[in-house]
């Protein structure tokens, strides 16, 4: 299958929350791997993860405002709806 990405993706492994907008509840989930236009994310289930939502990093809480592209049983594919700068980049790399 071929790769449709924008742009290279890093792995990562990064605790994460999905940030529902509209009522701010929180599901915890972990960067699989991002580039500066999207993410992968492990969750226990995708089925409570809202289709726009803002991901939370734990480790210094940068918000990235998110809306999802595909969603398999446990991972969810996501495009931000603002490209990252390459700062932030790093911040969500862990560099």
């Amino acid at each position: 299958m071929p790769d449709r990405r924008r742009a290279p993706r890093v792995r990562t492994l990064q605790g994460a929350q999905i940030t529902d907008r509209q009522d701010g509840a929180a599901i915890s989930c972990v960067v699989r791997n991002l580039s500066a236009t999207g993410a992968c994310l492990l969750v226990v289930s995708h089925d409570r993860v809202p289709d726009s939502f803002d991901l939370v990093l734990n480790r210094d809480k940068s918000r990235y405002p998110c809306r999802v592209l595909w969603r398999t049983a446990n991972q969810v594919g996501v495009e931000f709806e603002v490209t990252a700068s390459p700062a932030s980049h790093a911040s969500l790399a862990g560099r």
